[in-house]
């Protein structure tokens, strides 16, 4: 072995050991020192931090709540002073009558001798609106102060058949007239001179 060979491990021997330290050294294992608190900078425009302190117990403190109250307008309305129309009040009144509120008349009773029904008969014969048939008496002649009144209808005819025609008439004898005959005798002749047992029996009143 050359010397020069013999010398290079023990070389590379010591120059690890001199990198990794002493085995017993303990400052080199040691990390650096941090800072202290007074070598750190001011803080910059922050405030300080409070705490709000916890009551005893551990009961956080409550805050009473009082609702709020509304006050709502009030106000009066004022109704404009005056007078306001009524309304009239008439009493009603009746109307008038158009006859008179006395009892109706009774109609005449039936003829006793003049005229006869055959009588009437022969004098309504051939008259206007007269039928050219042959009548006969259904009813009368009633009498009453010189008026007759009669009820004639056409012979053979049932009850119902044809409507009958009434006859008026004034006198007796020789001086039998004839006034109006028909369905319908209340003229204002018969109304303003056949007595009022003839005229409730034309009229009705």
């Amino acid at each position: 072995m050359s010397p020069h060979t013999r010398y290079i491990p023990l070389a590379v021997g010591l120059l690890l050991t001199a990198a990794c330290g002493s085995p017993h050294d303990d400052t080199a294992a040691q990390p650096a020192p941090l800072p202290s608190v007074a070598s750190l900078p001011p803080s910059i425009g922050l405030p300080p931090p409070t705490f709000t302190p916890i009551s005893p117990g551990g009961v956080l403190p409550t805050t009473a709540w009082t609702p709020p109250t509304y006050a709502y307008p009030t106000g009066t309305y004022a109704y404009p002073a005056g007078t306001y129309p009524t309304a009239a009040t008439t009493t009603p009144t009746e109307a008038p009558l158009t006859k008179s509120p006395t009892p109706t008349p009774a109609h005449a009773a039936k003829c006793v001798g003049q005229p006869t029904g055959a009588e009437i008969l022969a004098l309504i014969k051939g008259k206007d609106g007269i039928p050219n048939k042959t009548l006969k008496v259904q009813d009368g002649p009633f009498c009453a102060d010189g008026w007759a009144f009669t009820t004639v209808e056409l012979a053979g005819s049932g009850t119902g058949d044809q409507e009958p025609l009434n006859v008026v008439t004034s006198g007796k004898g020789s001086t039998l007239t004839f006034i109006t005959a028909g369905s319908d005798v209340c003229n204002p002749q018969v109304q303003a001179s056949a007595p009022a047992g003839i005229r409730v029996l034309a009229c009705g009143f």
